[in-house]
């Protein structure tokens, strides 16, 4: 009879613990109007106004950080990048346009707009001078992950902002918060002034798309968050419904594109495998491969892979190339490098350094095309007239005429090519017209050349050389003696004559080289 009895008592006991859902609902609705009530929403806004609006301060920490955030970018150090967050002010007019949408303050709404509005063009200003002075202009791993802007990156602006508007309304900010937000908005930005600095579009429009995109999804869900902590405006039930609406419709017209540049992420990272795969069975389990490049956005894809095999396969492109382009529904070119290896370690190793060496030489030979093209756009000739001594790596290139200009001009240009190509030796060598005109003149102090005639004597040193022309020196005996021991040493053929001062050069064309 115990036993008979416990179940019924067992179902009396759950049907009294039972709570029904809309007293569940009523109880939170009670709890989250007390939350409200705990928030001081005349201080939260009063502190985000402060914050939201431009000033001597807002601009200078904008400039640093962008300034240090491009720096980190260049030299693809994630830590640089974070330390540039840590200054970074962007949260105040971000988050100010939220709570300006929230409580419907739209005088606030425009200050907060012109104060992001400004910084962020400062920021993209500063950024591009840095990376156009800079030697280093390379699209970094840091660069490149921030110009294809994915749904991903919505979903971190949108975290990032969820975060950042909570601590502000509860008044636990720090500047972790100001990480959060500057993680979706700072380094966007740096690289948007990148892509202006070296005229690279398809670097600025992506960057430019994502700091546009995550700074959107933060002020709307800075607004959204405020919403919901009681932030009210005083706008009619329609009004808020269109509002609502508005919002709706941004965050789909943003989700659908980068949904899709999400999904053609995932078909490349899925193709990638798929050539990866084809690749190694066009070749026996002995073989390795070594790397495999794919630009995608070429048109055919463009695949570029290095096999170390013992059994070479000849007619593996051709194969390859047919079998992915029935795998991947698109044209296809491949190229294959083989190398022929042993099987044992060695030959793996030394298969390993050749093609390692390969690589070299093809970076090598990227180079000097580089610079090729670089001396015959500064000296406006064609690259046909750039001679390539790879042995000396020296390159020499004969420069058209320029308008008005003259000796000092094309060894400025020459030094500019020569600060950027590195172990080369560079030469530009002047046009006749420039040969024409008079060289300059030396001046003395105490036998010694002042300083305007040590640049002057360096500039004769200079075009003598690139001509291979002589030089007379006319003037007083010992000057003319001194200048003309300092000509011989940088290999000049020189000769002197008596003269008047100040010391004259002039081209020898009469004369045999035969210097006194």
């Amino acid at each position: 009879m115990a036993e008979g009895n416990t179940a019924p008592a067992n179902r009396d006991t759950l049907a009294q613990t039972h709570v029904p859902f809309g007293t569940v609902v009523r109880s939170w609705g009670r709890w989250w109007r007390m939350v409200i009530r705990d928030i001081d929403q005349a201080k939260v806004i009063e502190t985000r106004r402060e914050e939201a609006y431009i000033s001597g301060r807002y601009m200078f920490m904008t400039a640093m950080s962008g300034g240090i955030a491009i720096l980190g970018l260049l030299l693809s150090s994630p830590a640089v990048v974070i330390g540039a967050m840590l200054l970074s002010p962007l949260m105040g007019p971000i988050i100010g346009l939220g709570f300006a949408l929230a409580i419907g303050d739209y005088a606030w709404l425009r200050k907060s707009a012109r104060a992001l509005l400004a910084g962020s063009v400062m920021a993209i200003v500063l950024c591009a001078l840095i990376v156009f002075l800079s030697p280093i202009q390379t699209v970094t791993s840091e660069i490149a992950s921030r110009t294809r802007p994915n749904l991903f990156d919505l979903l971190v602006a949108l975290f990032s902002a969820l975060a950042g508007a909570y601590a502000m309304i509860r008044g636990r900010e720090g500047a972790i918060v100001g990480v959060a937000i500057a993680t979706a908005l700072m380094p966007p930005l740096a690289v948007v002034g990148f892509g202006l600095a070296t005229v690279n579009w398809t670097v600025f429009s992506g960057a430019l798309l994502l700091f546009v995109t995550n700074a959107i999804v933060i002020a709307v869900t800075a607004m959204l968050m405020a919403r919901l902590y009681g932030f009210r405006a005083d706008l009619t039930g329609r009004q808020t419904m269109m509002q609502n609406l508005a919002v709706f419709i941004v965050f789909v017209l943003l989700a659908v594109p980068l949904g899709y540049s999400l999904i053609q992420i995932g078909r490349e990272a899925n193709g990638a495998r798929i050539v990866r795969s084809e690749l190694q069975g066009l070749f026996d389990d002995r073989s390795r491969l070594s790397q495999v490049d794919i630009d995608w956005r070429a048109d055919p894809v463009a695949v570029d892979a290095t096999v170390l095999t013992p059994t070479p396969v000849p007619q593996a492109e051709v194969q390859g190339a047919r079998t992915l382009q029935r795998l991947l529904g698109r044209p296809v070119q491949l190229r294959i490098t083989q190398y022929q290896v042993g099987t044992g370690a060695q030959a793996a190793e030394a298969a390993q350094l050749a093609a390692a060496q390969a690589e070299r030489e093809a970076d090598e030979s990227a180079r000097i095309d580089a610079l090729s093209r670089e001396l015959a756009l500064v000296a406006g000739t064609g690259e046909d007239a750039v001679t390539i001594d790879r042995g000396k790596r020296r390159a020499v290139v004969r420069a058209q005429a320029l308008p008005g200009a003259g000796l000092a001009t094309y060894r400025a240009l020459e030094r500019r090519i020569a600060a950027d190509a590195d172990g080369w030796a560079v030469a530009v060598e002047p046009p006749q017209g420039a040969l024409q005109i008079a060289l300059p003149t030396v001046a003395f102090a105490d036998g010694e050349p002042t300083r305007a005639g040590a640049s002057a004597l360096a500039l004769v040193s200079w075009a003598a050389q690139r001509s291979g022309r002589p030089v007379v020196l006319s003037g007083p005996e010992a000057d003319a003696a001194a200048a003309a021991a300092t000509l011989r040493d940088e290999g000049v053929t020189v000769r002197t004559a008596p003269g008047p001062a100040p010391l004259r050069a002039t081209w020898d064309d009469a004369g045999d080289g035969a210097g006194e």
